[in-house]
């Protein structure tokens, strides 16, 4: 009876929960993705490539880092050389540690997909 009761105390302050989803390109936020696609930019394709961004919170209340997607996927194209990420998935984690008080949590966004580099155009 003790294990179950104190198995029941770590799930209660111990939650989380997270979300997927698929895009199909997702550039560098300082790019033109309609140009790209509009000039048929050739590229070539570097291999595998994953990035994640972490925003923390301490009280509920003061928030320090980043985590939306495009900071995860930055830092994905940062790592890997490339300018683009083809057949990109998303997902997203929300951790609470003692909830019902909310001292700390924290929420990152993944992102995985395959990195390109785009070919430079020579007219």
């Amino acid at each position: 009876m003790k294990e179950k009761l104190m198995l029941l105390l770590v799930v209660m302050f111990l939650a989380g929960c997270s979300s997927a989803g698929s895009l199909g390109m997702v550039v560098k936020s300082t790019a033109d993705p309609g140009a790209l696609l509009k000039n048929q930019t050739a590229f070539r394709e570097i291999g595998p490539a994953t990035g994640e961004a972490c925003r923390f919170f301490v009280l509920g209340i003061l928030p320090f880092g980043q985590s939306d997607v495009a900071a995860a996927v930055d830092e994905a194209l940062t790592s890997s050389g490339g300018d683009a990420l083809l057949n990109v998935t998303v997902s997203s984690s929300l951790y609470g540690f003692i909830p019902m008080y909310n001292l700390f949590s924290y929420t990152c966004t993944n992102v995985r997909g395959i990195a390109v580099k785009f070919e430079d155009q020579k007219s």
